[in-house]
């Protein structure tokens, strides 16, 4: 299902990517309506997949997840068994935060949040004893100088 967005529907999701924890009133003085439209165009955009699960952010320093690290993945496997095992052992595993398939030389990227060099290590050895990969490069992150889930609408 294709779901029309027109300005006031941009408007509403702005206001939902900056906080989504606001009431329908603050939504609506925000956009310039009134609650009822607001609350019809949001269910809209939910029914339509516009809209997708609701979370909050969590502090990873806070809680003790201080290093993050790139992991570039190149493989020599390619058909569709070792595709779907090595997908089934990102999905399982919590510290990766997202996983994306490559053009180009390197075939895989994860983004991977852990306690410490050590607890990588350990996910590290967990991966390679799953599946075959080729070449596996990590690239610890020294300072986040922008992370946004926001898009720029």
């Amino acid at each position: 299902m294709t779901v029309r967005i027109d300005d006031t529907d941009r408007k509403i999701l702005a206001e939902l990517q900056r906080d989504a924890s606001q009431s329908l009133d603050e939504i609506a003085k925000a956009v310039g309506s009134s609650k009822t439209p607001v609350w019809n165009r949001i269910r809209k955009l939910r029914d339509g997949g516009v809209i997708g699960q609701h979370t909050v952010f969590l502090d990873a320093d806070a809680l003790g997840f201080e290093a993050c690290f790139f992991v570039l993945i190149r493989t020599s496997e390619h058909d569709a068994a070792w595709q779907a095992r090595f997908l089934k052992a990102l999905k399982d595993r919590a510290e990766v935060q997202e996983a994306h398939r490559l053009a180009g030389d390197i075939d895989y990227i994860l983004k991977v949040r852990v306690k410490n060099a050590r607890a990588y290590d350990v996910f590290y050895q967990a991966l390679i004893s799953e599946v075959k990969v080729h070449n596996v490069t990590a690239l610890l992150s020294m300072e986040e100088i922008k992370s946004t889930t926001m898009l720029p609408l």
